[in-house]
This record gives structure tokens, C-alpha cells and sequence, in this order.
């Protein structure tokens, strides 16, 4: 394990997650990247990376920084004070994959005790391809997709388990932890394609790190059914419902025999839509003078309520709606195999992240629910 005198690598992918609030559902590739601009998307990457590393510079231990050049992490770790040698630079204009699998390379070479690196499942997949298992490696989630086990919880926690592991703490193990990664161009289309991509050792520690998503098993399909069509049962008229991405809120959507997106946001006024696969703001314009409930499922293995795949549904939209207009679905199976025992969010506003946590009612089947923790 690392102790004092540690390197660490730092590479952030400063585009990951733009498509998330623009409905676009990744950021892959040079067209989704100009689509997102168009649509009015900003930057988040460098925000989240600093939540991380200012963290990780809270530290005692002494630690050396090998980055890119400036918003590919040399910016970030001059703000936070952090001792720095840039080893890569990148080509006038927007980063490529290529940038970071060539930063990783290097790093790799340099043999940096930790890599963190900022982005998404696409990012993920680019460092695996360029260090294998040579060098450990922890994601700060920042993206869209984000389906893979090397991620922390939360940019903080990220940056908190980061010290552990750079500190020689027992605390944070190393794991085999899968990269995984949709198909996103079957993703826009409504289809759930993943892959997995291989295994990269990750610093470990369960109320921190962050599990590969997991489905529900055919025990519990009879129960989300009946839990479903309850839900939809409780709909008040002219009440506006947001339903949230995933098959669990699709029951609920089939239970108004709607045909909803499986993979976007939709909204329903008196079992009708008013709107389908909608981005932030198309939320937001939705939600003018009506009461907002937002209905969501819980995503399987990694337990994340807000922040994973529903990034739509953004911190602005919780806040508006209120923490008590929030009815959450899940199957009793799913909930019992989250190894925290407890939900997390990751909405990018403290605030917001700090009023959903408590406890949340969850329903689990007809006329049965239960009180589940929240983490921010």
C-alpha cells in the first residue's frame, strides 16, 4: 500500500456528463458533444473534480500530482495546492479519448501509486485500455453513464477514499472492480445494451465505493407489478408525475397503459403525457404552475436514487418539487442486497443532497413499504 511520499495521476475528462441534463444520455463522440452545446449544456467535470481533490488535499500525506495540462487537471490541482508535473498535453480544442488514454499511459509508466480520473463508464474504459491492472485505478463520478464499480459514491467520497488508499489505510482494500459501459447509441434508442470491458484493481471501502449495477431477480416482478399499478392508482387529477428512467418506473407508466421511455423522463397530467424523454429544462417548463411528484426507482447494486442515469431530473427539479412529492419504487430483493444497507444521492448541490437525506418511504409491493436510510 502507498504511504508517504505518494504520486498520484489526475486526468479529467472536462466534457464527461454534459448530455446527462440535456437528455442526451452520454456524451460520447464529436456530434453528442456539439448536440449538448446546442442544447445548452454546460460543464460540470471540473466542479465535481474539485470536490475530490480538495478532499484528497486535506490530507496529511504528502503527494505528488502527475496531470494534464490546464482543465484536464492541472487547473484543479494548482487551485487546491496540490504539488504538480503536467505530462500531457492536449491539442487546441476539446479533449479526446485519445488524450486520456495517452495521459493514463504515461502515468502508468511513471508508476503512480493511484489514478483518478473524472468522467464516466467512457472514460472508465478509456484508462482500463491504456493501464490494464498495472495501476490502481478510482473514478470520480462526473459522467452519464456510470454502470461500473470503480467509481466512489460522490466526488467528496472519491477524494476521501483516495487519502485512505494514498495514506497506507487498511480501510481501503484493493478489489476487482468491473468496467462496464453501454452501447449508447442503443441507449438514445431506447434500448438497454451494456458490455463488460474488463476488471481494473480499485481502492475498496463500502460506505464509499460505489457497486456495479445489478437487476432484480423474477421474484420480485409480481410484487414491482402490483406496487406499480398502486402508485398508479394514487394519481391525483391535475397533478403533474415525472417518471423517472428504469423498468421499475416503466410498471408504472404500463399500469396507466402508457407506453413510456424506458431509458428518458416522461411526464404524465391525469394519465395522459405532456411530455416524453425530456431533458432538465423541458422538466422545468413542464412543471410551471402544476404540483410536481417525481417517481423514481432505485438503481440496482449501487443503491443511487439521484445522480446515476437520471441526471435529467436535476437538483433544480428536486428542489422545486420538495423532498416530501418524491414516491420511490423498488422490488424488497434489490434493497436487501445493497451491501450500505442505505440509498445514496449525488444531484451536484449539496444543498439539495443535504435535504434528501433522512429516511425515505419506499414502496415494495401492494399495501407494503418500508423506511430506507438516504446518504448524501
Amino acid at each position: 500500500m502507498p504511504a508517504e511520499g505518494a504520486t498520484l495521476g489526475l486526468i479529467i475528462n472536462p466534457v464527461a456528463g454534459m448530455g446527462g441534463s440535456v437528455g442526451l444520455k452520454g456524451t460520447d463522440g464529436e456530434d453528442v458533444l456539439r448536440e449538448a452545446w446546442r442544447r445548452g449544456a454546460r460543464p460540470a467535470a471540473e466542479d465535481r473534480a474539485r470536490g475530490a481533490v480538495l478532499r484528497l488535499s486535506d490530507s496529511a500525506t504528502p503527494l505528488r500530482v502527475l496531470t494534464g495540462s490546464g482543465e484536464s487537471g492541472e487547473d484543479v490541482a494548482r487551485t487546491a495546492g496540490l504539488d504538480v508535473e503536467v505530462v500531457h498535453r492536449s491539442a487546441p480544442g476539446p479533449t479526446t479519448s485519445a488524450d486520456t488514454r495517452a495521459a493514463a499511459e504515461i502515468m502508468a509508466a511513471r508508476s503512480v501509486d493511484l489514478l483518478l480520473f473524472v468522467g464516466g463508464d467512457g472514460t472508465a474504459r478509456d484508462v482500463l485500455s491504456a493501464v490494464g491492472d498495472g495501476v490502481p485505478v478510482l473514478g470520480v463520478p462526473a459522467g452519464v453513464k456510470m454502470h461500473s464499480a470503480v467509481f466512489g459514491t460522490s466526488p467528496r467520497n472519491a477524494g476521501h477514499l483516495a487519502a485512505l488508499f494514498l495514506a497506507g489505510s487498511p480501510a481501503a482494500r484493493l478489489r476487482e472492480a468491473e468496467v462496464m459501459d453501454l452501447d449508447e447509441a442503443a441507449f438514445r434508442g431506447d434500448r438497454l445494451s451494456a458490455r463488460l470491458y474488463g476488471y481494473a484493481r480499485s481502492p475498496y471501502e463500502r460506505h464509499l465505493s460505489q457497486n456495479a449495477k445489478a437487476g432484480s431477480g423474477m421474484s420480485s416482478e409480481a410484487s414491482l407489478d402490483l406496487a406499480a399499478r398502486q402508485v398508479a392508482a394514487g394519481m391525483r387529477p391535475g397533478r403533474l408525475y415525472i417518471l423517472g428512467p428504469g423498468t421499475t418506473t416503466r410498471r408504472v407508466a404500463h399500469a396507466l397503459g402508457l407506453s413510456s421511455t424506458l431509458l428518458g423522463v416522461d411526464a404524465v397530467v391525469d394519465g395522459e403525457f405532456v411530455g416524453v424523454d425530456l431533458d432538465e429544462q423541458g422538466i422545468l417548463e413542464a412543471m410551471q404552475g402544476r404540483e410536481t411528484w417525481i417517481v423514481v426507482g432505485v438503481l440496482g447494486g449501487q443503491g443511487s436514487l439521484f445522480g446515476r442515469g437520471n441526471q435529467q431530473i436535476s437538483a433544480e427539479v428536486i428542489r422545486r418539487a420538495g423532498r416530501d412529492r418524491i414516491i420511490v419504487v423498488s422490488s424488497l430483493e434489490k434493497l436487501i442486497a445493497l451491501e450500505t444497507a442505505s440509498l445514496h444521492v449525488d444531484t451536484g448541490d449539496a444543498e439539495v443532497d443535504a435535504m434528501l437525506a433522512g429516511f425515505v418511504r419506499i414502496e415494495t409491493g401492494p399495501n407494503r413499504s418500508t423506511l430506507f436510510k438516504v446518504e448524501a
